[in-house]
Parts: structure tokens; C-alpha cells; sequence
């Protein structure tokens, strides 16, 4: 069992910069496979994959180049960096995790997840 918590969402104007963190409790992040996902009205998508082993990472085209993933073990917490920011990446976003025994092995669609946040509002807007 592990809680997960999202925070640093908010309001940032097209171009800018924005941190989200994914604070964990209950289980070291270190044996979970993780991801970032957000909603805007609609369907869930992923926006970044993370391996167990911290290493292997995977983004889709949408935000590839702009999104960056990451974990701190010694904090128990991931990251998504986010960097030229567009209002359509306006959404709640949402942090997820997958206990595995696959070092390398990272999960794009939802259904793989066992484990989510409760989610953190990102405004894109001038």
C-alpha cells in the first residue's frame, strides 16, 4: 500500500515553467514503476512513464523535449518537470504508481496503475 499526494500545481502563463511533486508514504518509491497522467474534459493520458529503476523513462510526442521525469529516492518523491508550457496542457494532473518486480519495465496505459493521487490543477493562460 502506498498514498500518493501531487502538489505544485497552479496558474503559469504560456512559455513558462512549472514543477509538480509526488510525494509518497506507506512504501519506498523505490519498488514502483510510476507515471504522470493528466485530464483535461475528456480522457486520461499519460505524460511521462518512469522504470522502477529510475532509468528508463518515456514520453509521448506531445510533450517530448518539454516534460521531464523524475524521482529522489532519499525523499520518497517524483517529479515532473514541465518547461514551455502551452494552454493545452491545461489539466488536472495526476501521479501514479505500479509495484513490479520489472526493473525496466515502464506502463503507458491507466489500467496499469494500482495506485493514484488525487490530482493537482495546471492552468495554462495569459
Amino acid at each position: 500500500q502506498v498514498q500518493l499526494v501531487e502538489s505544485g500545481g497552479g496558474l503559469v502563463q504560456p512559455g513558462g515553467s512549472l514543477t509538480l511533486s509526488c510525494a509518497a508514504s506507506g512504501r519506498s518509491i523505490g519498488v514502483f514503476a510510476m507515471g504522470w497522467f493528466r485530464q483535461a474534459p475528456g480522457k486520461r493520458e499519460i505524460v511521462a512513464a518512469i522504470t522502477r529503476s529510475g532509468i528508463g523513462t518515456y514520453y509521448p510526442n506531445s510533450v517530448l523535449g518539454r516534460f521531464t521525469i523524475s524521482r529522489d529516492i532519499a525523499k520518497n518523491t517524483m517529479y515532473l518537470h514541465m518547461n514551455n508550457l502551452k494552454p493545452e496542457d491545461t489539466a488536472v494532473y495526476y501521479c501514479a504508481a505500479r509495484m513490479t518486480d520489472y526493473r525496466e519495465e515502464y506502463y503507458k496505459p491507466e489500467s496499469e496503475y494500482d495506485y493514484w493521487g488525487q490530482g493537482t490543477q495546471v492552468t495554462v493562460s495569459s
